[in-house]
């Protein structure tokens, strides 16, 4: 993520974004955890999974909203942005059970 390291991103459990068929899906990263909902959009000539979603950062309630694209290497690139706080850019791969987590 561009702007939190690895120690924090992977500090409670691997860092992951999990997408279903529903297009619904769930995130972990550091101490915030969260469930989404989006769907899939043309967007600068990619389709993109543009998402809205809530949750804990901390123990605080956390809300946003973000995209991720799916590159043609396989990888994935996405931007998380918290209501009127922090926002990130993220990478990720997928692993073989299928959840997305970040590059090291």
């Amino acid at each position: 993520m561009s702007e939190w390291d690895n120690d924090y991103v992977n500090e409670e459990v691997r860092a992951f974004i999990k997408i279903e068929k529903s297009k619904m899906g769930e995130f972990h990263f550091g101490l915030v955890h969260g469930s989404m909902f989006g769907d899939y959009k043309k967007w600068d000539g990619n389709f993109i999974y543009d998402f809205t979603f809530e949750g804990n950062d901390e123990c605080d309630s956390a809300n946003g909203d973000g995209w991720m694209k799916l590159k043609e290497d396989g990888t994935a690139e996405g931007e998380i942005r918290f209501h009127a706080g922090d926002k990130s850019m993220f990478w990720a791969r997928q692993c073989k059970n299928k959840k997305l987590v970040k590059h090291k």
